[in-house]
């Protein structure tokens, strides 16, 4: 039987531009970092050492530009389909976190970002890790929030079921665990809203290696029935 231990890394000193988010979390990390485990990193901080902060003032412009296309509005928050292909309130644009006069939006490219993460992980520690870059999505049939990953490196996305069989024999056609997705709701768990702690080292996910993306996970639209 497997066990999966998902561990909180307190600590981390408050990330500025061209902050090394892998040598704070090498140094801070109550584990040593070991081949095979997954660090989850909040989407913040890696905004935050990336510069992806505006003024606050400029709220209104920033989702603009940070949305290809605005599906759904409601009073001030609108539901929009980001550059990533995300679909998010309000482009991922978001207060919590950061100084008061200012707004996060989301990196680049995530994507980069886990796989930068991961590089410098090898680098400092010599190990072989996963990394996710974690983000608090809302779900459109269920209330409340759950993290997600939207940067993924060093792992696949998926387990993928298809081919096997269940316990009755029947082969399964459609069960493709989003285990990243998991991974990064998991370790939101240990790591909380208000406790300061922007990352976490998960041991024991039974996750396939690979060279994975989180640009993978969002549907297109052409199989969306709800766009």
């Amino acid at each position: 039987m497997s066990e999966l231990r998902v561990v909180p890394i307190a600590g981390l000193p408050e990330i500025g531009v061209d902050h090394d988010i892998a040598e704070e979390i090498v140094a801070h990390s109550p584990i040593s970092l070991a081949d095979g485990d997954v660090i989850v990193v909040t989407q913040k901080i890696v905004s935050k050492a990336e510069g992806r902060l505006v003024p606050a003032a400029e709220r209104d412009s920033a989702i603009a530009s940070e949305s290809v296309r605005i599906l759904r509005r409601s009073g001030g928050m609108r539901i929009s389909e980001t550059r990533h292909g995300f679909v998010c309130a309000n482009a991922g644009v978001d207060a919590s976190n950061v100084p008061e006069d200012q707004l996060a939006l989301l990196p680049v490219d995530p994507d980069a970002s886990a796989r930068r993460l991961r590089s410098r992980f090898e680098h400092l520690a010599g190990v072989d890790v996963g990394v996710i870059v974690s983000d608090t999505f809302g779900r459109a049939w269920r209330l409340g929030q759950t993290d997600v990953a939207i940067g993924v490196a060093g792992i696949d996305p998926f387990v993928d079921h298809r081919g096997s069989h269940d316990s009755y024999g029947r082969e399964l056609t459609a069960t493709r665990i989003c285990a990243a997705d998991e991974l990064a709701g998991a370790a939101e768990l240990v790591m909380g809203k208000t406790e300061g702690i922007a990352a976490a080292v998960i041991r024991g996910a039974r996750v396939p290696r690979g060279r994975g993306a989180a640009a993978e996970i969002p549907r297109a639209p052409a199989d969306d029935l709800f766009r």
